[in-house]
């Protein structure tokens, strides 16, 4: 009795894996940072000019605007979600944004104008999920951007707007030193998501949600709140990502972002985050964001199509897509041969 207490008493319980640097170097993070060698090796030798810094940086302006939604739409899918009205989203409140400037307001006050659109677009997304949870949101989202480019382009019609104050125009193109505002911006963006994903509850439940709503559910999770507090924040996101479009252009059209969704889907799926929840982080993400970024912007430089682009760019996400479901039929094979192995020896005991 005495030694049993004394084992129990001594024996050690922990949810730690043991380190493996196999499984480190297998990580899909390891493949991306593959893919990202070899696009940057190859837009080298497409241009000699291409190594430059300034190059560097005035090729991620071209994409970033793109990953300020990224980080929050990880989120989305994240719970086993999805949201396409995003680049709608963008276009609906530069457009709001760009209208209160001509009439009359304040540059400061019209982009919390636009601001509060895309927050507003976010919550509407969010609130017919939770109130109306039997619904699918790729169909309420698809509907929401019909709807908010729709708007859009009755109060804009084929017109644009602009003449905005030079200083706005430090948002897209202004610089700290050598970097630009909005790579900076995006690198605290990034550490923000990261933190608030992978150290805080907030993170823990969201995961817990991607795995299953009903368990998180029953498990006191409220998760009505966090479906909404994201959906919320991947409108403001958008929003804020319209900020730093506008800028750029100079002008709001009710046509801007179109496509931007693809893009942006693509990147968080690149990244790992499994479309069906419950796994994925912000490094992959954030690593997938520059290579699909270098990759479009090594193939514009030799003029490839933006249909021939974005074969290649769905070509990835196969093969992101696939990849994961390879490793784990490979590995349900290999537990199949081993457990008929063990079978074959009892039998011929």
């Amino acid at each position: 009795m005495g030694d049993a207490t004394n084992s129990s008493a001594t024996r050690i319980i922990s949810a730690d894996r043991e380190f493996s640097i196999r499984r480190f170097f297998l990580q899909w993070e390891w493949m991306l940072v593959a893919m990202l060698l070899i696009i940057n090796a190859v837009n080298v030798s497409l241009s000699p000019n291409y190594a430059n810094f300034n190059n560097i940086m005035n090729a991620m302006r071209d994409f970033l605007d793109k990953a300020i939604v990224v980080f929050p739409m990880a989120f989305v899918i994240l719970l086993g979600e999805i949201d396409i009205s995003v680049a709608s989203t963008m276009a609906l409140s530069s457009v709001i944004m760009g209208i209160s400037y001509r009439e009359g307001i304040p540059m400061p006050t019209a982009i919390v104008i636009g601001l509060l659109t895309g927050t507003a677009c976010g919550f509407i997304n969010g609130i017919v999920l939770v109130k109306f949870p039997e619904l699918s949101s790729m169909i309420v989202t698809l509907s929401t951007q019909i709807i908010f480019r729709g708007i859009a382009s009755i109060l804009l019609e084929t017109k644009s707007v602009g003449g905005f104050p030079t200083w706005f125009g430090k948002f897209g193109w202004g610089k700290v030193g050598s970097v630009p505002i909005i790579l900076l911006f995006t690198i605290v963006e990034a550490m923000f998501f990261a933190y608030l994903l992978h150290k805080t509850k907030f993170g823990r439940r969201t995961y817990a949600m991607g795995n299953s709503t009903t368990v998180s559910r029953f498990s006191g999770i409220k998760t009505g709140s966090i479906k909404l507090t994201i959906f919320t924040f991947t409108g403001l996101f958008s929003a804020i990502a319209a900020v730093f479009l506008a800028s750029k252009m100079g002008s709001v059209r009710p046509d801007v972002a179109r496509g931007y969704e693809l893009d942006i889907i693509a990147m968080v799926v690149l990244g790992g985050v499994e479309s069906s929840g419950g796994k994925g982080n912000i490094l992959g993400t954030a690593l997938a964001i520059l290579v699909i970024g270098f990759l479009r912007y090594g193939l514009g430089m030799v003029n490839v199509t933006s249909q021939v682009i974005m074969i290649i760019v769905g070509a990835l996400l196969v093969i992101a897509v696939a990849i994961p479901n390879f490793k784990e039929s490979i590995g349900g094979a290999n537990w199949y041969i081993k457990l008929t192995s063990i079978g074959k020896q009892f039998n011929k005991r």
